[in-house]
């Protein structure tokens, strides 16, 4: 694989159903949120460098979780798979909300916050039980169901400026009057959730020509081409919306396609964003199901998740794992949609930080065991540190309530490690 091939690869893989319901959250901010989108979209591209470093010099396998055994042992290895787990399932419970929001607006149902919660549970059943089949078909259907976010995001950012209004725009920059640095950081976790995914842009590397040149350069690339599609499209629609009818919208990109052309075209575009958010929900809970079955394998998680039917499908840890973002779905019932959602993202980008804070600092040991040059080590253990400074903000813009569940998840982990660190820690003393 080229670095022009990888390079698109990395941006298609991130821009998933993260982006859907963004022009809303970043809405109540108003158009200063474009100085988040830049300050993510550098912290963005420190992690993704970073990681791209971590995937070729790294000789452990599990991803984050070898990363960061580098460092932290066994117990590191633990916290990263345990915390990117427990974040990936509360990621899919909000891109379930995301389809039932654009459900309802295309349906012109009006549901209330129990309903909002059934149809999300049914969303997620949905999901999990067409995973039953195994990888081959999730990853068929995948594949084209990426393009019903991609046509919409990319379409908007090209010809949506035939309809911009710049004074609406510059009408819509600080709507609530809110001092610039607590402005800009209300919105960072909204936006670091876009980029949520970037660590997987490494995964590539034994199929790519030159890889120590190339992977850096096409991640870097990726990120910067999400990036600037992200920040265009958002800020585009924020000029043809109004600002209010945006932070009420829970279908942003079909109210804005129905401003652009008629009501019929945005409910078209409802419907690709549904089938976005299906197709994607499919594949991350059949990925979730993967990361509990490596885990599983390697003895930190229960047995359950390694048992495969047939078809190599870990369907009663999908069954497991689909009960519990059902009681998560329970847990977080809103007044409002938008808010569950809120709720949902803060938390899930708290808890998948965590494992990024950890292979962030564990590049500087995994670079003196691949015996790198050490200029080139002392540049990548840099932009290394930025993207954890970047990790460490992001963590306080995501809000007392978020950081009070994400530390309790986090110490849940540490105790749950202490029940099996038996098996790991006493062995390898005897050894």
């Amino acid at each position: 694989m080229g670095v022009v091939q990888l390079t698109i690869l990395t941006a298609v893989n991130m821009m998933g159903s993260g982006i859907i319901m963004l022009p809303t959250k970043l809405a109540e901010v108003g158009t200063l949120s474009i100085v988040s989108w830049l300050v993510t979209a550098l912290g963005s591209m420190a992690l993704a460098y970073a990681f791209a470093k971590c995937g070729m010099f790294s000789r452990k396998s599990g991803g984050m979780g070898g990363y960061a055994e580098y460092a932290f042992g066994k117990s590191g290895n633990f916290m990263a798979n345990y915390t990117y787990g427990v974040s990936l399932l509360i990621a899919n419970v909000a891109i379930a909300i995301s389809a039932v929001g654009y459900g309802t607006e295309l349906m012109g149902a009006n549901l209330t916050p129990l309903g909002i919660c059934i149809a999300t549970i049914g969303v997620l059943w949905l999901a999990t039980i067409a995973n039953f089949g195994g990888a081959r078909i999730t990853g068929r259907i995948s594949g084209v169901t990426v393009w019903g976010v991609i046509i919409p995001v990319v379409g908007i950012s090209v010809i949506g400026w035939f309809w911009f209004s710049p004074t609406m725009y510059v009408q819509s920059w600080n709507p609530h009057h809110l001092p610039v640095f607590e402005a800009v950081g209300s919105s960072i976790a909204m936006t670091l959730w876009a980029f949520l995914g970037l660590e997987s842009a490494c995964a590539n590397t034994d199929v790519v020509d030159n890889p120590e040149r190339n992977v850096p350069i096409a991640v870097l690339g990726g990120t910067l081409g999400a990036a600037v599609i992200y920040i265009v499209s958002t800020n585009v629609i924020a000029g043809i919306v109004p600002n209010m009818d945006l932070a009420n919208s829970t279908a942003p990109f079909g109210l804005a396609f129905a401003q652009m052309f008629t009501p019929g075209v945005g409910k078209i575009i409802m419907a690709l964003m549904i089938m976005s958010c299906v197709g994607s929900l499919l594949g991350w809970q059949f990925t979730i199901a993967q990361v509990f079955k490596s885990s599983a394998d390697e003895g930190y998680f229960p047995k359950v998740f390694s048992k495969l039917t047939k078809v190599e499908a870990p369907v009663k840890g999908m069954i497991v794992i689909v009960i519990i973002q059902t009681v998560l779905s329970l847990m977080t019932i809103s007044p409002s949609l938008n808010k569950q959602f809120n709720v949902l993202v803060n938390l899930a980008v708290v808890t998948n930080i965590i494992p990024y804070i950890l292979s962030m600092a564990a590049l500087v040991i995994i670079q003196k065991v691949a015996k790198v040059n050490p200029s080139k080590a002392r540049m990548a253990n840099i932009i290394a540190f930025i993207g954890a400074m970047y990790s460490f903000y992001a963590l306080y813009s995501s809000g007392e309530e978020a950081m009070m569940y994400g530390a309790i998840v986090t110490f849940l982990g540490w105790t749950l490690y202490g029940l099996i660190s038996p098996r790991f820690e006493i062995q390898d003393k005897n050894v």
